[in-house]
């Protein structure tokens, strides 16, 4: 079937319209670039003007945290110290009151060895050994009979009084005393004595749970 020319240029579009209809497309997307331009350019504006508010957060923020880590810091240091002063003030305690009780020991053990009384002799006697141990408890076994029989025949008594002592020396366990000592005596039939100063060295020394007397020796 044939197509006459009228027809053809009826179906044929002119080319003025083509050109029109491209300039227009052009032109909408250059409008829609622009336009998706502008609104880029507003997001980074916004983000910029962001910008100062997030490193002044940030500027703030350092610092406290930086204070706050140097507080505790600092009272983590103040409880350790607090803790070392509270165990050194504890163990300074504990080591007093253990010099503490080797001096009662030796302070005991001198009034011991110089109180005996002709009417209980045994028993004081026996106080001095319960309280000894060592070459002491060894030497003073071998004497305490002799001993006894003198004060009993003697009928004398002797009083001892400490009138000072103190630790020459301490190594938590043993302990070296110095104490001294005023002793009156009497005996039967005989006037009355003046009190006597005595100085005794005094070792004491641990017994498993117990302090003893292990060594003794006058000081002149």
């Amino acid at each position: 079937m044939g197509v006459d020319a009228d027809t053809a240029g009826k179906l044929s579009p002119s080319g003025g319209d083509s050109e029109e209809a491209t300039t227009t497309v052009d032109e909408f997307q250059l409008t829609e670039l622009d336009g998706t331009e502008d609104y880029e350019g507003a997001v980074a504006e916004r983000d910029d003007d962001a910008d100062p508010a997030s490193k002044t957060k940030g500027r703030i923020r350092s610092p406290l945290l930086l204070g706050l880590i140097a507080g505790l810091v600092s009272l983590a240091a103040v409880s350790s110290v607090s803790i070392w002063l509270g165990y050194q003030n504890h163990e300074s305690r504990l080591l007093d009151s253990e010099r503490e009780r080797y001096l009662e020991v030796a302070r005991q053990g001198a009034v011991n060895l110089t109180t005996i009384d002709h009417q209980q002799a045994d028993t004081d006697i026996q106080r001095i050994l319960d309280a000894a141990t060592g070459q002491f408890y060894d030497d003073f076994v071998q004497r305490s009979q002799p001993f006894v029989d003198v004060v009993k025949n003697s009928q004398s008594t002797s009083q001892g009084t400490v009138t000072e002592a103190g630790l020459e020396s301490f190594s938590g366990e043993e302990a070296q005393a110095i104490v001294a000592v005023s002793v009156t005596t009497s005996v039967a039939g005989a006037p009355e004595q003046q009190a006597r100063s005595w100085r005794m060295r005094l070792t004491v020394q641990k017994s498993g749970e117990d302090l003893k007397i292990s060594n003794v020796g006058f000081v002149a």
